[in-house]
């Protein structure tokens, strides 16, 4: 739209100025409605937010509602450099007596000195093509086809390019003046159950000994990895597995081997780590606090100024406090010894949110570890604390019945209706000011031309007044 200009009345009225302060007045209500709408935005952000917290957590009470999550084991060996030990929650505790003899090996081979080329750039196939078929363990043949000019270089891209568990290499047994290149193969897996077996050939590296004087050298021996676990003195049991990682040697243990142990042993001790569930029942009451506090900064009132935060008067923050703090109080029925985690040094504040005694529950985990287990696990005929949080959270992110997820998805619809209401009141106000600005430019076109009558009719009467 072309802008309107007013020229102005001798009197200095400016109706430019008239229209603007109208068109300000006028926008008044979308003022109110980009007030209201920037508010409903920071309070859709704080819910987003209160939601990462609830999920935060449901997330710290996960590794406690579970017997397989709650405990924690400490693993230990005498001997790291032989040995590696990790723990699961299924570690039974006890020390263990492991000896290393073998360490799991990966197949390797190449073909004869007497076959080496002298350049990676010397044909290797002496008919119109060539043919090179492996087979690693019992699994399938892998075929590699080579042209009449192939080279040792275009062999090994070609097995590589495979992918199928070997990793051919070119390396020179020769020097640098006289060099000898050969192609050795790598299984990607270890174990004997892995080796590499060479099923057709007709290059000249002749890998089967065509000629007599060719065949293979092995570089490296496909083995699996034997451990003795027991006194060696007793009835130990053996282990042989492919990989130099082992998981099932000792429950719930894994056990990962650098090197053998020659006559000597490495211990491998398990013990209940408590320092580690006394830190993770911790970690629940500081998730539990962050909700507590981000709600409680929001909830608050300004008697001087007579406004409320973000979330006053929000009836769904008192819902997510309510559940929260009813599970994490609650009475786990059936349990005799510790009944709720007041027992074990949990203590409410005059803000809601807890603090944990450390010396109460260190001597609870102490003295009774499994009372303490059952208040917070899930198990057979009762429901513990940590269920219970994890199930409040998710009763409040419900799709069809959460509170938390009906107020976001309500303030989404109410954000959105603002947006469109502010859209149409801009629309209005804009024909608005056009209106007004028509009116006015034809207002002032009118009176300037009133006014040059009426310079005219003044001009006049004084010229007659002078004759």
């Amino acid at each position: 739209m072309a802008t309107i200009s007013f020229g102005g009345l001798g009197n200095g009225l400016d109706f430019g100025q008239v229209v603007d302060q109208l068109v300000k007045a006028s926008r008044i209500p979308v003022d109110r409605l980009t007030t209201k709408k920037a508010t409903l935005n920071s309070k859709s952000t704080d819910y987003a937010t209160l939601s990462t917290k609830l999920v935060a957590l449901q997330s710290a009470a996960d590794k406690l509602r579970l017997p397989s999550n709650f405990d924690r084991s400490s693993v230990s060996a005498s001997d790291s450099t032989v040995l590696t030990a990790t723990g699961s929650s299924s570690a039974v505790q006890g020390s263990y007596t492991v000896k290393v003899t073998q360490l799991a090996q990966s197949h390797q081979l190449t073909n004869k000195a007497a076959k080496a080329v002298i350049s990676t750039t010397t044909d290797i196939v002496s008919g119109g093509s060539g043919m090179f078929t492996f087979r690693v363990g019992s699994g399938t043949d892998q075929t590699v086809n080579l042209s009449a000019t192939a080279t040792i270089e275009d062999l090994k891209t070609a097995i590589n390019d495979l992918g199928a568990g070997v990793t051919a290499s070119v390396i020179n047994a020769g020097s640098e003046s006289s060099p000898a290149y050969r192609l050795a193969l790598t299984a990607v897996s270890t174990g004997a159950s892995n080796a590499v077996t060479i099923v057709s050939d007709n290059t000249d590296l002749d890998f089967l000994n065509g000629s007599g004087t060719g065949g293979t050298d092995t570089l490296q021996a496909a083995q699996d990895a034997v451990i003795v676990v027991g006194d060696p003195a007793l009835n130990p049991v053996t282990f042989q597995r492919s990989s130099n990682t082992m998981t099932d040697a000792i429950t719930g243990v894994t056990l990962t081997l650098n090197k053998t142990t020659g006559s000597g042993t490495v211990s491998v001790n398990v013990s209940r780590d408590v320092a580690a569930v006394q830190t993770g029942i911790k970690d629940l009451a500081t998730a539990y606090n962050e909700v507590v506090t981000f709600i409680n900064e929001r909830n608050t009132y300004d008697v001087a100024t007579k406004k409320g935060g973000i979330f006053f008067n929000e009836p769904t923050v008192r819902t997510v406090l309510s559940q929260v703090r009813s599970a994490l109080s609650s009475v786990v029925p059936g349990l005799t010894t510790y009944g709720s985690v007041g027992d074990v040094g949990f203590k409410t504040e005059r803000d809601g949110t807890v603090t944990v005694e450390d010396a109460k529950l260190s001597t609870a985990l102490s003295s009774n570890y499994a009372a303490v287990k059952n208040l917070f696990v899930t198990q057979t005929g009762s429901v513990g604390v940590a269920q219970l949080l994890n199930a409040s959270v998710d009763s409040l992110n419900d799709i069809e019945s959460g509170a938390l997820k009906l107020r976001k998805s309500g303030l989404t619809n109410q954000i959105s209706d603002v947006t469109d209401e502010i859209g149409r009141k801009e629309d209005l106000i804009t024909q608005y000011e056009a209106r007004l600005r028509r009116q006015y430019a034809a207002l002032d076109g009118l009176l300037r031309q009133l006014q040059s009558q009426n310079n005219f009719l003044q001009a006049n009467s004084s010229q007659k007044g002078s004759t």
